[in-house]
């Protein structure tokens, strides 16, 4: 099993989702970042397009489920101070973006490691040897 996005609109029917979804109707800025998923015999690695992004835009953790959780956050306030006058106008930008993983049952989560670079953030997921597998499947006697 792939690592893959928790899914919590799930009563929404797709009809309302392809009605919402047109062309015709302005969409909200806020969008989520593509994620590409690549399996390798040694791990699985995910990949999320983050432009402009550094690693303390990040937090990286497991929750209680043992689920992978990503979140981003950038504020940016462009500010420029003139000495003489005031602001007509000031932009802001803001951006927040919380995505849940669930990982394979042959991740091993005590391994996991995450890189920026380029604006993509690399989070590669080792899996558990199937020797250690085995072990942990051990048959125990009753006496």
């Amino acid at each position: 099993m792939l690592p893959v996005r928790r899914n919590n609109q799930t009563w929404v029917p797709d009809i309302f989702n392809d009605f919402f979804d047109n062309n015709w109707m302005e969409r909200p800025k806020a969008t989520c970042p593509a994620i590409n998923v690549l399996e390798t015999p040694e791990a699985y690695q995910l990949e999320l397009a983050a432009p402009g992004m550094t690693k303390a835009d990040f937090d990286i953790h497991l929750d209680e489920d043992g689920d992978l959780v990503i979140n981003m956050e950038k504020k940016v306030d462009e500010k420029h101070e003139h000495e003489k006058g005031h602001y007509v106008r000031r932009e802001f930008s803001y951006s927040k973006f919380q995505q849940t993983m669930l990982l394979p049952e042959d991740t091993d989560r005590e391994k996991i490691s995450a890189k920026v670079e380029n604006g993509v953030l690399t989070v590669n997921l080792p899996k558990v040897k199937k020797v250690e597998v085995e072990k942990a499947r051990k048959q125990i006697s009753i006496d």
